[in-house]
């Protein structure tokens, strides 16, 4: 049985602001948008873990 697993990005923005995905990803997706969250000047991505049906919530 495979199980697929969720993952949400949370990151702060080239603003200064914290951020949180608004979907979630698998893990390959997940990591081409953090490629790509990354390349737009967001600092301290990361690729999270979530449970399905929730996303992560923004650094306070």
């Amino acid at each position: 049985m495979t199980t697929m697993e969720n993952f949400g990005l949370t990151c702060t923005d080239a603003d200064g602001r914290p951020q949180a995905s608004a979907v979630a990803y698998d893990k390959i997706s997940g990591e081409r948008r953090k490629a790509d969250f990354e390349a737009s000047g967001s600092t301290e991505v990361e690729l999270v873990s979530v449970k399905p049906g929730t996303l992560p919530q923004p650094r306070t």
